[in-house]
């Protein structure tokens, strides 16, 4: 037996070689695994990236039209929306979202 181990030994060297770094290639913080989990996050990462710019740039645009040319209009839009006020005359309808 220990002579066919002795013949055989850079067989076995080669055997466990390729199996250490297949598995290795494959699972472990640097393996194939871990890359796609991480490419996935990436792409969530940005996804949310746009969102919070888009949501950043909406509130800029507000606060400019609050601060430096005052916006009547919107300020109209405001009152209505925030304090539920009407104009002479108007009637004003609520409707609720059914929350489920």
């Amino acid at each position: 037996m220990l002579r066919l181990i002795k013949r055989n030994y850079f067989l076995l060297i080669s055997v466990f070689l390729i199996f250490y770094f297949s598995f290795n290639l494959v699972s472990g913080e640097r393996g194939l695994f871990s890359y796609i989990e991480k490419k996935e996050l990436l792409s969530s990462l940005k996804k949310e990236e746009l969102t919070l710019t888009s949501k950043i740039e909406d509130m800029d645009h507000k606060n400019s039209l609050l601060s430096t040319n005052l916006d009547l209009d919107y300020i109209e839009t405001l009152i209505r929306e925030r304090f539920l006020f009407g104009k002479k005359k108007e009637t004003i309808y609520i409707i609720k979202k059914d929350e489920k």
